[in-house]
């Protein structure tokens, strides 16, 4: 039996540090991840503690909005 293939989307993950330091003028960049999420099994956004270059630490990183 096949399984459908618009249950596993593509998500892309900002860190949300540098996009608060964006609005001052003071990031060189915002650092971002792209991974896969199955719907059924997690319906609300994801967050993720991941390394981001631009803040040189471990920070918080939302799903963004596409």
């Amino acid at each position: 039996m096949a399984k459908s293939r618009d249950m596993r989307i593509t998500i892309a993950l900002e860190c949300t540090s540098c996009a608060q330091k964006e609005t001052c003028g003071k990031s060189k960049g915002i650092s971002r991840y792209t991974t896969r999420k199955n719907r059924r099994n997690t319906p609300t956004r994801l967050e993720l503690e991941k390394y981001c270059p631009y803040c040189s630490k471990h920070t918080l990183h939302k799903e963004s909005k596409r």
